[in-house]
């Protein structure tokens, strides 16, 4: 009789393992024990199995009823997925785990299938190549002995942990059974993301409670198309940070940690579009997920349409911007500066949603963002007034690159400190008044960057009000400034504070 007790506490696991754990539970809770040749219990932190057969036909049991090929399509039926949901898995799993054409069978045809992302949109078409056969269908091979029992060590490759590359001093990598048989289940937990460029975000969550997990995946399981494609590798870890955080039952456990896999190519090796290109750390408290929330609200992927009717779904330049500063511990706005000054972020098609985004700053950021806001009203006041005494309309896109230029242009943060004060100084307005020592704490002290992203950004994002006091929220109509912000030059209220 052989028994197995996996336990997510056990110190030889890792996070793979304990994801991988999950997963196998996740199976067995939908299996039914009459009949089987095995039985288990699951309890909140382990699961315990035991049968009489052989190591092999135990496992190839389990295998058989985790994985099965429907409609060309890798799928698992604990997950109990949709036709989007099923395309979204079989591609994760066959683009991350079943990279290599060795570990799977695709037809050699790719076929073009029909989604719905949104009600009103479009469909789009995605390629699709059916798949025939893969490694968790087939014999596996270098798992059992002669007498069809595990193996001492079971050697781990790619395919049990994408991006796993052979040490070329030690070989290669071995686990023990208890190790290699939540690796085979370890694709069913993990969530899935195509990036750009050809590449795939492999997400693998944290987990803490057996029970409360699975009763979330299985809300969680059935992903779309659109919950498939995600811009950044950040991004993807924060999403499903938030999809555990908005979950209906807040007795359960939830998620709070995760690690993301960015595969892709490398330059030192052509021959593989798989290896990994980076790890991400996630972890975000109940704020940074609020900050979050907004930004995937405001920036959402769209349908786009080309000349000769293609359609597909065209992602956010600035959300992966924002989730990678979120990611890293930074303000959301950090390093706009470099993000403005990049010829390949035009903001424009997106100014919209980064203007409401500045809901978020807090109070100490708001007052510098304000106070640059202000002086920027004036400076256009005064550019309207001499447009309207020339019989000409404003240029208002050449007249904002002239002052972001003029603020852009500094690079050290003497320079900089000059550049700001005397735009304060010549266009001076009330929002700046009585705020001396706080800019002066802003451009002379070690977060003198920030201020630069905040200066950046109070310019982007400005927006003026209509003569009939209303917000104007078109993005191309010119910008009317708060006459009631202007100074007169006799004022010297905000040089005295300064």
């Amino acid at each position: 009789m052989s028994k197995f007790e996996l336990s997510i506490f056990d110190p030889n696991t890792l996070l793979p393992h304990r994801a991988g754990i999950a997963g196998f539970a996740l199976v067995l809770s939908t299996l039914k024990i009459d009949g089987a040749p095995i039985s288990w219990k699951i309890t909140e932190d382990t699961v315990t199995l035991n049968w009489d057969c052989s190591d092999k036909a135990a496992l190839d049991w389990l295998i058989n009823h985790a994985y099965q090929i429907d409609e060309g399509m890798l799928n698992v039926p604990a997950l109990s997925l949709s036709g989007q949901g099923k395309y979204t898995f079989s591609q994760g799993v066959t683009s991350t785990f079943l990279q290599h054409s060795k570990q799977r069978t695709l037809d050699k045809t790719a076929v073009m299938i029909p989604f719905k992302v949104d009600e009103h949109e479009p469909e789009i078409l995605v390629s699709h190549r059916s798949m025939t056969d893969c490694y968790y269908l087939r014999e596996l091979k270098g798992v059992f002995n002669s007498k069809e029992k595990f193996s001492t060590s079971i050697s781990i490759k790619g395919h049990h942990l994408p991006g796993l590359v052979e040490c070329y001093v030690n070989g290669e990598y071995e686990e023990s059974p208890s190790g290699f048989i939540p690796l085979l289940f370890l694709p069913i937990a993990c969530n899935y993301y195509l990036l750009q460029n050809g590449r795939y975000a492999l997400v693998i969550p944290e987990v803490k409670n057996l029970k409360s997990w699975v009763y979330r995946r299985r809300q969680l399981s059935n992903r779309s198309y659109r919950d498939f494609r995600s811009p950044s590798a950040g991004e993807a870890g924060l999403r499903l940070l938030l999809e555990e955080s908005l979950s209906d039952n807040l007795q359960l456990q939830k998620v709070e940690y995760c690690e993301v896999y960015q595969l892709g190519k490398q330059p030192w090796d052509g021959n593989q579009s798989g290896l990994k290109q980076a790890v991400y750390r996630v972890r975000a408290s109940s704020q940074v997920l609020s900050v979050y929330q907004s930004a995937i609200a405001l920036f959402p992927g769209k349908v786009k349409i080309t000349d000769k009717g293609e359609s597909w779904l065209a992602m956010s330049k600035i959300l992966p911007w924002i989730a990678e500063n979120l990611v890293n511990g930074k303000p959301w706005y950090g390093k706009f500066y470099e993000f403005r000054k990049s010829s390949v972020n035009d903001i424009k098609f997106e100014r919209k949603g980064l203007t409401a985004m500045t809901e978020h700053l807090q109070p100490h950021e708001k007052t510098l963002f304000d106070a640059v806001q202000g002086a920027f009203s004036v400076f256009l006041f005064g550019q309207i007034k001499q447009a309207t005494s020339q019989g000409r309309k404003l240029d208002y896109a050449q007249v904002t690159d002239k002052v972001i230029y003029r603020l852009q242009r500094p690079s050290t943060q003497q320079e900089f400190a000059t550049a700001l004060v005397d735009f304060l100084s010549q266009f001076r307005s009330k929002a700046a008044r009585g705020l001396g020592r706080e800019i002066y704490a802003w451009i002379h002290g070690e977060e003198w960057r920030k201020a630069r992203d905040l200066t950046m950004l109070a310019i982007a994002t400005y927006q003026g009000k209509k003569k009939d006091g209303a917000t104007d929220a078109e993005d191309e109509l010119v910008e009317i400034p708060d006459s009631e912000s202007v100074i007169e030059a006799e004022d010297d209220g905000y040089e005295e504070s300064l």
